[in-house]
Formats: structure tokens, sequence, C-alpha cells
């Protein structure tokens, strides 16, 4: 039997085939990155959580908590909708951090120069954990850290970098796709964690649990054909 093809709007529906997937998330490159790996969300349910950091924690424990939250608060919201009681749910969330000191998302232009002038030249590490809710509401967590160095910006060099606003809402400050993918001068691990999503360690939960993410590598292939 021929599998489902998906719409023009690039979405797949969700059939014997292929169980829903919710994106816990309305974070454009979070999305993007599993539409690059293939990956089609049914919906997305972006949260509201106290992102508040206790002082002492240690970064991969802050990431770990809230991103286990982000699952628990979109979990109540998915179960309670028919169309998607039955779900996979997947969550995650960012931090930078240098050492203890975790730098948070810049939504304002000081705090992404402070953060820049405390980065440059110097070595931090990129954080993530990603939960994955499965139908039957077993859980599943993996935690992936990223090695980054940059190198000696100047201040002319933060204050253009600034002006591209590109830093807006990111972890660190800055987005490592984009203009400052030039300020790296070393990365160790996964780059696409930098950017918000580990697709390996994703993928990898997903398949664990027979999600079929090869499936919509076939159906995305007729897509393009058509």
């Amino acid at each position: 039997m021929k599998p489902p093809v998906a719409p023009r709007s690039g979405r797949i529906p969700a059939s014997s085939f292929r169980p829903k997937l919710v994106l816990a998330s309305g974070s454009p490159r979070r999305l993007a990155l599993l539409e690059q790996a293939g990956i089609m969300p049914d919906a997305l349910r972006p949260v509201s959580i106290d992102e508040s950091v206790s002082k002492g924690e240690v970064p991969r424990h802050i990431v770990r908590r809230l991103a286990r939250a982000k699952a628990e608060a979109a979990r109540k919201l998915v179960r309670a909708d028919p169309a998607l009681a039955k779900a996979f749910i997947l969550a995650a969330d960012t931090v930078v951090a240098v050492g203890r000191r975790v730098l948070g998302k810049a939504e304002l232009e000081h705090e992404a120069g402070d953060a820049l002038r405390f980065l440059r030249g110097r070595a931090h590490r990129v954080y993530t954990a990603v939960y994955l809710v499965t139908p039957d509401d077993s859980w599943r967590e993996r935690v992936v850290e990223t090695r980054v160095r940059f190198r000696n910006l100047s201040d002319e060099e933060i204050g253009a970098y600034l002006a591209s606003g590109e830093w807006k809402g990111k972890a660190g400050g800055y987005a490592i796709q984009g203009i400052a993918g030039a300020f790296v001068v070393k990365l160790v691990g996964s780059y696409t964690n930098v950017v918000g999503l580990p697709l390996t360690e994703v993928v990898n939960l997903l398949q664990g649990d027979s999600y079929p993410v090869s499936l919509q590598w076939l159906t995305k292939s007729e897509v393009e054909t058509e």
C-alpha cells in the first residue's frame, strides 16, 4: 500500500502509518530543525512557564527542570484535546553557560551586548534538555552538551551585530545559524543543539518509541517530485 502523500502545506496527515506529534514550542528555529529532519509536527502547543533560575543551580539541572515543566504543561493541554489525546509530545529547553554562570535569552539590546562581551575570546557550553512524552504517557529524556569557543570580537563587531537584530530572544545573545556563525573558532558536539534542538538525539528518541521518522522521508520525496 502506498504511503500517504503530504498536502502542499507540508503537513503530513496522521493515519495508520503515523501517530500524531505535538511540539511544545512556538520557536521557528525548533520547527525548522524538525522539518529539516523530515519531521512534520501535527500541532504546536507553546506553553508559558516560570523560567526563573535558583541561586547555585547548575546549567544541566536548569535545562532538565525547565524542559520537563514545558512537557508537563503541554501534556495537560494535549491530553484534553480529543484530536491529539494520543499524540507524542516533544519539549526542549536550551541554555548557554560559562561554568555555572547562565546567560539567558536576550530580550533587550544591552543584555545581548553584555553576553557577547562576556563570551568573546572564551569557551562556553550550550545545554539542551529534550523530553518526549509517548502516547501511553511514558517519559524519555536526553541532555546534550556542546562546547563552543568564540574568537575575540571587537567592540565594532559587537555593535554591528547588535544592530542586525539577530540576537533577539536568543540564549547567550546570538544565533549561530546566522551572522554569529562567523564568531566561532571551535565547536565540539552537536551543531543543531546550539541552534536549539539536537536532531540526532530527537530522532533517536522518536524512533526508539516506534515513531516512524523515516516514513516521513518517503512522503517528503513524493511531495518534492509532484
